[in-house]
């Protein structure tokens, strides 16, 4: 019998962390707002020099534009400067770059080719190196900036523990129903951020739109990426990282469930290491609302795999335990069902059921990647996003 309530208990604990990670968090978020005073970060007028970095393997179909895109920016021309890290690619994308260099000279542009394809984290810690300016923003090839982006992003470093300013990606394509449902949890996921910065610091950034002092650049495994690493690392060190609205990037959305899950399998390449660092900071008498943030926005949803497979057998073993538990688990099966249904997108809802169940199966994949050895820091442009 004290097996049986043992595994009750464990049942409803992971229950409760699979609501809280899915609908527990925001709305606590949305009630801390309420009650808190936020902390208005105060812009600063100050032109530091910038250096804007785009990480780049095999982007021939989008350079040209990205180019054009950020040399067509508000910021002083003689504060910034240009650098394209290109991942070892082997199309045409290094002769365009040299190609555009050629034809502007009067831009400070460099461009920087690794000698191995070993990926973005990789291609960023190399050029890093050449960087002498006092602001590193770092985009991805395939993200359009507004004119004013990047002196957004400069003006919020208004105060020495800011190391860390991650810019608004706005997905431009949400016809079908992939991209739909991965814009529905993005804007969900931005108002949190900006919950979150308002009040001390955000959990994570976006590799379309970010920026760091270059004095503070941090040198990560290849297998981690600088958007999730840096504003943890930054936060445990008694720094801040937040999040500007106002400075704005464009990007299309996987349009196919294929693109967007291989992309969740990418991104669930470091789980164990997340999970780990969850861990690290549940101590909220050391690092205090970080230590909220980053359990309810990231931990919890980083152990969803976990949670749902312990949520089912649980409550397989307590099927004599009662006819409630019987209807429970119906519903569960129901659930995934109809998950199953809805992965054609002729219903919305529907849809959104089975998006949430293939970013359930797309942590148990990097998981596998994890234990196997597949997991790697590399991976291939996405064509649907370009």
């Amino acid at each position: 019998m004290k097996i049986i309530n043992l595994i009750k208990i464990l049942f409803w604990v992971c229950g409760f962390l699979i609501f809280w990670a899915m609908f527990g968090y925001r709305l606590s978020l949305v009630v801390i707002d309420k009650l808190k005073k936020n902390r208005i970060v105060q812009k600063t007028n100050k032109k530091y020099t910038v250096t804007v970095m785009i990480v780049a393997h095999n982007e021939e179909q989008v350079i040209i534009d990205k180019l054009m895109n950020v040399i067509n920016n508000d910021y002083p021309k003689e504060k910034i400067r240009y650098l394209v890290a290109s991942d070892n690619s082997d199309d045409r994308t290094n002769q365009i770059v040299q190609d555009f260099i050629s034809k502007h000279p009067e831009l400070d542009i460099m461009l920087y080719i690794t000698k191995e394809h070993k990926g973005k984290t990789n291609a960023q810690n190399e050029a890093q190196k050449m960087v002498a300016t006092e602001i590193l923003v770092m985009t991805d090839a395939n993200s359009m900036f507004e004119e004013n982006a990047i002196s957004e992003l400069v003006s919020s470093f208004s105060e020495e523990e800011i190391v860390y300013v991650c810019g608004k990606l706005q997905y431009i394509n949400s016809g079908s129903a992939t991209a739909g449902a991965e814009t529905s949890y993005w804007d969900g996921d931005l108002k949190q951020r900006y919950i979150e910065s308002s009040i001390k610091t955000i959990t994570a950034g976006n590799g379309a739109i970010y920026a760091c002092r270059n004095n503070e650049y941090i040198q990560i495994p290849l297998i981690e990426c600088h958007d999730l690493s840096m504003p943890y690392y930054f936060a445990t060190h008694g720094k801040r990282a937040i999040f500007n609205p106002d400075a704005i990037a464009y990007e299309k959305a996987g349009e196919v469930s294929i693109d967007e899950f291989k992309r969740k399998v990418r991104m669930n390449r470091g789980i164990f290491t997340d999970i780990k660092n969850g861990i690290k900071v549940i101590n909220i008498f050391k690092y205090g609302w970080f230590s909220y943030f980053y359990f309810g926005h990231r931990t919890v949803r980083y152990l969803l795999w976990l949670l749902h497979t312990l949520v089912f057998a649980l409550n397989v073993f307590l099927l004599m335990a009662g006819y409630f538990w019987q209807v429970i688990l119906g519903l569960q099966i129901l659930f995934y069902f109809l998950g199953f249904l809805g992965r054609n997108g002729s219903s919305k809802i529907l849809y959104m059921i089975y998006y949430y169940c293939m970013t359930i199966v797309a942590q148990w994949a990097g998981v596998i990647n994890i234990l196997t050895g597949k997991a790697k820091p590399t991976w291939e442009s996405v064509e649907s996003t370009r």
